[in-house]
């Protein structure tokens, strides 16, 4: 089911309308009288096609301690260029 409502109506009811996506319904938000944005339900082809499930980096499990002695930031600037801050 889909339904309008308006930027009002979902801070004032934000549990219900959560309640209504999770049972698959679909709502498009109005902003001053026009769409702004759309609520839709996860499905899960969308969580299994996360740009994140292809990083190796973050299937990867845990390595441990370190014993070069870097910290955790010292060795995301090494992997990602630029320091975690």
């Amino acid at each position: 089911m889909h339904q309008t409502i308006n930027a009002k109506e979902l801070r004032a009811s934000l549990s219900k309308i959560v309640e209504g996506v999770k049972r698959g319904e679909r709502f498009t938000v109005l902003y001053r009288s026009r769409p702004a944005f759309r609520i839709v339900p996860v499905d899960d082809a969308d969580r299994l096609t996360s740009p994140l499930t292809k990083d190796p980096l973050y299937r990867s499990g845990a390595v441990g301690e370190s014993r070069d002695g870097l910290s955790a930031a010292d060795h995301d600037a090494m992997l990602y260029g630029t320091p975690c801050r």
